[in-house]
C-alpha cells in the first residue's frame, strides 16, 4: 500500500501514544450550532478519533465536553463516513477522561435510608 492511499483510508499519520475508550460526547460548531453526538474511540493529548451520529465535514471548528477534561476546542482534520478525526487546539490530558466519575464522600443519605445501628 502506498503513503498517499494509506493516508485516504485512515486520514493523516497520527503521532504520540492513543489510548483506546469508548466515551460519548456531543459535539457543537464555536458558533454554538449542534453537530450531533459522537462516540470517541481513541484519545490522545493532541487529538481524537470519533464516530459521529451523522456526518461531519472536515475542515470546521467544533466544541466537546469530554468528562474529567471539560470543554475542548478543536478542528476536523479528516472526515470519512461517520468518522472523523480531531486535531485540539491544546493539547489535553487523556487520563483525565478515564478517572471514575467520583462520589461526594462526605455526604450521607437521609436518616431514614440509614440501616438502624439497633441489636435485638
Amino acid at each position: 500500500m502506498d503513503s498517499e492511499q494509506d493516508l485516504g483510508e485512515r486520514g493523516p499519520a497520527r503521532t504520540g501514544p492513543r489510548d483506546s475508550l469508548f466515551l460519548l460526547t456531543s459535539l457543537e460548531s464555536t458558533e454554538g450550532a449542534p453537530l450531533g453526538r459522537a462516540r470517541v474511540r481513541n484519545l490522545s493529548a493532541t487529538g481524537m478519533m470519533a464516530d459521529c451520529e451523522r456526518p461531519v465535514p472536515a475542515g470546521i471548528d467544533l466544541l466537546m465536553e469530554l468528562r474529567g477534561i471539560g470543554w475542548i476546542r478543536g478542528k476536523v482534520v479528516w472526515s470519512r463516513d461517520d468518522k472523523i478525526g480531531v486535531e485540539f487546539a491544546h493539547e489535553i490530558d487523556p487520563h483525565m477522561a478515564r478517572k471514575p466519575v467520583s462520589r461526594d464522600t462526605q455526604r450521607q443519605a437521609p436518616i431514614h435510608f440509614r440501616p438502624s445501628r439497633t441489636s435485638r
